[in-house]
């Protein structure tokens, strides 16, 4: 463990791909949204801070065309790892000038330069160039990757399990999940209005849900939203506290960072 303290102040910022870019038009980011949420970092002045983006049209795409998360099975899919982790670079240089714009001194560091999974899940992980960042006041900003993988070649390696695994690593105090609805919901907001927003959440209560999602649709917990789910059990646990609010709604981002009440999921240990 590289702890920031006996438990540290350290903020992880986890963006989805759905936030920050338009997740039906290939290669497309959503640059209006990617320079509200800088700035709103910027004025919530928040420290220490890592920032974690997902995919979206960047990555998603290309991993699909090239069969990334099944390994490697084929000299031809090589090309498609490189041009996969290529295209998540080009998103996370937008992420970086939107921050460097509004004054944080953010850096890009790649998790695939100090990430190694097996069969999917971290197992290797240098953690000494992030913890100095931090002490330095540097602000870094990772982001869903490809990564090399021991027993498959590589692997797709999610922004969630990230945030997961650098919030235990670093003592975290808190993890904000920002997507594209307003947290965890009784059924599907998207496809029903009568869905009811689920805004205190113990670890009792998540394990409960996870043990209901397989046989009903009682809780949203479907998609992207289910790997959440299952990613921040670890983090809970050991007392991160984790929010899931909708990045797409003005100052929520803001608010979250500067810990004032706004509308989202917020889990605890309970």
């Amino acid at each position: 463990m590289r702890e920031l303290g006996l438990k540290s102040e350290l903020t992880i910022l986890k963006l989805g791909g759905s936030v920050i870019t338009f997740k039906d038009k290939q290669l497309t980011p959503n640059l209006p949204a990617i320079r509200r949420l800088a700035h709103e970092m910027a004025v919530s002045r928040s420290s220490p801070l890592i920032v974690i983006h997902g995919g979206g049209s960047f990555g998603h795409p290309l991993a699909v065309e090239h069969d990334i998360a099944g390994g490697l099975k084929g000299r031809e899919q090589m090309m498609g790892f490189s041009k996969t982790h290529n295209s998540m670079v080009k998103l996370n240089m937008l992420v970086v000038e939107a921050l460097l714009d509004e004054g944080i001194p953010a850096v890009g560091i790649a998790p695939s330069s100090f990430i190694v999974t097996r069969r999917g899940r971290i197992t290797g992980l240098y953690g000494d160039v992030l913890s100095n960042a931090i002490r330095l006041s540097f602000v870094p900003v990772l982001y869903g990757d490809v990564v090399l993988d021991y027993d498959q070649g590589f692997a797709v390696l999610s922004g969630d399990q990230i945030a997961a695994r650098l919030a235990m690593e670093f003592n975290a105090r808190r993890i904000i999940f920002g997507v594209d609805v307003d947290g965890l919901y009784t059924s599907d907001p998207k496809i029903n209005p009568e869905a009811r927003l689920l805004k205190e959440l113990t670890l009792s209560d998540l394990k409960r849900i996870i043990s209901v999602a397989g046989r009903s649709r009682a809780v949203d917990v479907t998609g992207g939203m289910m790997g959440k789910v299952l990613e921040i059990m670890d983090p809970i646990s050991k007392g991160v506290e984790v929010l899931i609010i909708n990045a797409l709604s003005e100052n929520s981002v803001y608010r979250a960072l500067r810990g004032e009440e706004v509308v989202g999921t917020r889990i605890i240990k309970g």
